[in-house]
């Protein structure tokens, strides 16, 4: 039997957070073409997406280190079925957008699950054994089995990152607090197309002593992640979970 791994100890805010790897989840939210790229629904509602370029690598870093660790990681897809039917009336008029959701977008139907829009982007990829997780909503928890994943895992700590930090990412913060997860946001690993959104944001994780959580630059965390010698895995295809 293998030695347990100690543990990762990360100078976070508001102080140094602990997590075993084996117990831990890396959850990528929502790196997906229609909200990354131009075309899709982040651009439609008149966002820059450019602002959210700087996550890319960033996720591409930490996702490599836990691929390393043979860490459980988990990639989100916000989108709906072809038939709609599981898109609120109200979901689908709000924004004011130019193109609404399931309409026909330069990358197919917007936000819609089988279209290359709601895909996630090719530099982070799911490879085998990586569950893809589709989702409604906001968060990640809300009409999915992601609870059950986690349990059945024994996973206890989560890292999170993905766009946007004060929308998706920050509700399924708040939803795995309230399921009794630990999270650690990585605070360079997410974006938003509102600056001043993403900072306040990650203040309300850390507030009152981690009300929420904690969060960590990707430079505080990665050392603790690093194998030497160790060689990421090929892209491969991923398990899809509705």
């Amino acid at each position: 039997m293998a030695p347990p791994t100690p543990p990762v100890t990360v100078e976070a805010r508001p102080y140094p957070y602990s997590f075993d790897p084996a117990t831990t989840a890396l959850v990528i939210i929502d790196m997906q073409r229609d909200f990354l790229e131009p075309g899709g629904f982040g651009e439609t509602l008149g966002n820059d997406v450019s602002l959210l370029a700087p996550t890319i690598p960033v996720v591409g870093a930490v996702l490599a280190a836990a691929r390393e660790q043979g860490m459980t990681v988990i990639h989100t897809r916000e989108g709906h079925r072809p038939d709609l039917t599981d898109l609120p009336p109200a979901k689908k008029a709000r924004g004011n957008p130019t193109l609404a959701i399931g309409d026909e977008g330069p990358r197919g139907r917007i936000l819609v699950r089988g279209e290359e829009g709601h895909d996630i982007i090719d530099d982070l990829a799911p490879i085998e054994g990586e569950a893809v997780l589709d989702k409604p909503g906001k968060g990640a928890f809300y009409a999915t089995d992601l609870g059950a994943i986690l349990r059945n895992a024994g996973i206890k700590s989560l890292l999170v990152c993905g766009v946007t930090t004060e929308v998706c990412v920050h509700t399924t913060v708040r939803e795995a607090n309230d399921r009794g997860f630990e999270c650690l946001v990585i605070e360079d690993g997410c974006g938003s197309y509102f600056p001043e959104f993403h900072a306040m944001a990650l203040r309300m994780i850390s507030a009152q002593g981690g009300i929420f959580g904690w969060t960590a630059t990707s430079a505080e965390l990665l050392p603790g992640l690093s194998t030497p010698g160790s060689v990421a895995a090929e892209s491969a295809p991923s398990t899809t979970l509705a």
